[in-house]
């Protein structure tokens, strides 16, 4: 009986919130934070755990519904939306270096990006930020109606790229999402850092580090 030829990978899809774009200060969530009584990094579960915040995600309502929502858990006027909406987001930034990395693995390699995320983050990846073109597929889960582990998303990915779940290698910050895509048959890296996930799918890859 013949060995089986291990199957040639062809693609890479990335997660975008935790990886790609990633909070490095957390100082002004930190302050509402103080002044509501809330405790640490309970904002953010808030916003993107929260009722509003899953319902976004799923494109059931868009991100001024979920910060309406979000001032009334809060009991705060709406005055106070666009403070709290921009200090929420002021330590976010885009991770240059690693985007630098996904736009060098084409030609020779598929790039996909799937990010359970509302319904503007395509106006930030083609328009804010100007980094949509580093992916051959974007697949958003507010504008699919299905979000990370369903495994239709990740069928709903690997068919824009036009490739197997055996051809591929997915990186995502969540442990969760990287075992349903390994359920799926998809190689797995669970984020920790830029340089870690970079060894690891270059690993995958079996190109030099």
């Amino acid at each position: 009986m013949l060995a089986s030829t291990p199957m040639t990978l062809r693609a890479v899809i990335w997660d975008m919130g935790g990886v790609i774009v990633r909070t490095h200060d957390h100082s002004r969530r930190s302050r509402w934070e103080a002044r509501l009584g809330l405790s640490p990094n309970a904002l953010e579960g808030m916003v993107f755990r929260g009722e509003a915040g899953e319902k976004a995600a799923l494109g059931k309502i868009g991100p001024e519904e979920v910060w309406t929502w979000i001032l009334g858990q809060l009991g705060l006027p709406p005055e106070e939306r666009m403070r709290l909406e921009e200090d929420f987001w002021a330590g976010d930034r885009v991770d240059g270096d690693l985007v630098g990395y996904i736009r060098s693995l084409r030609p020779r390699y598929l790039t996909g990006l799937l990010s359970n995320a509302w319904t503007d983050l395509r106006h930030f990846l083609e328009v804010e930020w100007k980094i949509a073109d580093a992916f051959d597929a974007i697949v958003i889960s507010a504008e699919v109606g299905m979000a990370k582990p369903d495994p239709a998303i990740f069928d709903l990915a690997l068919r824009q790229l036009g490739v197997r779940a055996e051809e591929t290698v997915f990186v995502d910050d969540m442990q969760e999402n990287v075992m349903a895509a390994q359920t799926l048959g998809l190689r797995g890296v669970l984020f920790q850092t830029p340089k870690q996930a970079i060894e690891a799918v270059r690993s995958f890859l079996a190109e030099p580090s």
